[in-house]
């Protein structure tokens, strides 16, 4: 539990650091800054609400959440906010791309710390998952329709895309690759806490 909460938060904490660096944004983050640009709410706000509508899509594709999906649309929305509040913006290059590498690496190992904890994927890694088992499309084909998808309307709307975005894409996968062996908790005899159907590990990882 300790380290599903504690993924959770960095991964928002270090999603705020992109932010703040303004050099780029992960896929969703840009479909987030973009819409909370037209609505005036804030990125975690957007996150959270997002990341329940994604949710609701679970149902035709049958996926079941786990404790880690519904606490990922709580814990990560509150956490960027939190972050947010107290970060200012990065200026200068050297502040911005020390607060883009930290946001890009600190987010790999959020993302080993709660899918190693194993109660189950977020949100948007189940819809990738879903889709998959549904349509019989590859996990990786699924991802890059539906990520190339968000970050254009992200971008339409005003969400920032850059050096980071970019860097992010090809980093994440190898990044939570090492994390989630870091990270990795061994069985217990009672069996896993992952609730969630689906080959979460493909949707994290394979791009």
């Amino acid at each position: 539990m300790t380290q599903l909460y504690g993924g959770l938060a960095l991964y928002g904490a270090s999603s705020a650091l992109l932010v703040r660096s303004g050099l780029g944004l992960e896929p969703w983050n840009v479909l987030h800054q973009g819409l909370a640009e037209h609505t005036g709410l804030s990125m975690g706000v957007v996150l959270t609400v997002v990341g329940a509508a994604v949710l609701l899509l679970w149902i035709p594709l049958r996926q079941r959440p786990g404790l880690g999906t519904v606490s990922n649309v709580l814990v990560i929305g509150a956490a960027m906010d939190a972050t947010l509040s107290v970060v200012p913006d990065a200026h200068g290059w050297t502040l911005r791309i020390a607060a883009m590498v930290a946001g890009i690496v600190l987010n790999g190992a959020a993302t080993g710390l709660y899918i190693a904890a194993r109660f189950g994927p977020g949100p948007r890694d189940g819809l990738m998952t879903g889709l998959n088992r549904r349509t019989g499309l590859s996990v990786r084909l699924v991802r890059t329709v539906v990520e190339i998808t968000v970050v254009v309307t992200g971008f339409a709307l005003g969400g920032t895309v850059g050096l980071g975005t970019v860097l992010y894409a090809v980093s994440i996968g190898p990044l939570a690759q090492v994390f989630l062996r870091v990270f990795a908790v061994p069985p217990t005899p009672y069996g896993s806490t992952v609730v969630a159907a689906g080959r979460t590990g493909r949707a994290i990882l394979r791009r």
